[in-house]
C-alpha cells in the first residue's frame, strides 16, 4: 500500500516538476492510477498544504506563456479548462483587456506583411485572429488599420 502511495505521489511530483498544474488537472491525470478511494485526495491535500499546488502560480504561468500569442477569450478558455476558480479566471482576463488591441496587432504583424487586398484575404486574416481568441471588434480594428489609430 505504501509503495502505491509513493508511486502516485511520485507521479504527481513528476507532473509538477515540468510545469504548474491545477488540482483539477492533477485529479484528471492521476485518477486512473489511484489504488484505493481517497488516496489521491490525501496526496493532493498534502501537496497543496506544502504549496506545491498553487492556483495563482498556475494562472501566472498560463499568462506568461500564452499572452503574447493569444487573445483574452482563448486564455479564458484555457484557464477554465484547468479547473481554476471563476474569480481567478475573471480577474486574470480582466487585466488583459487593456492590451488586447496591441497584442492582436503584434500577432497579426508576425503572420501577415500587409492589410488584406480582397474579401478572401480579409476573411483569412480575420479567421486567424479570431482562432487565437481576439474579439470581433479588435479584429476589425486591426484589419482596418495597423499603425496605432
Amino acid at each position: 500500500m505504501a509503495a502505491g502511495q509513493l508511486s502516485l505521489k511520485g507521479r504527481a511530483l513528476r507532473l509538477l516538476s515540468t510545469r504548474e498544474h491545477s488540482r483539477a488537472e492533477l485529479e484528471r491525470k492521476l485518477g486512473p492510477h489511484e489504488a484505493e478511494p481517497g488516496q489521491l485526495r490525501r496526496i493532493l491535500d498534502e501537496l497543496q498544504a506544502k504549496d506545491f499546488i498553487n492556483e495563482q502560480r498556475v494562472v501566472e504561468s498560463v499568462l506568461h506563456r500564452r499572452v503574447p500569442r493569444l487573445g483574452a477569450a482563448r486564455i479564458r478558455q484555457e484557464l477554465q479548462a484547468k479547473g481554476l476558480a471563476q474569480e481567478a479566471v475573471a480577474e486574470a482576463v480582466a487585466g488583459l483587456q487593456s492590451t488586447e488591441l496591441q497584442r492582436a496587432r503584434e500577432v497579426w504583424a508576425k503572420k501577415f506583411a500587409e492589410l488584406p487586398r480582397d474579401a478572401r484575404e480579409r476573411g483569412k486574416q480575420a479567421r486567424f485572429l479570431l482562432a487565437r481568441g481576439f474579439g470581433g471588434e479588435v479584429v476589425r480594428q486591426v484589419l482596418n488599420t495597423t499603425d496605432g489609430e
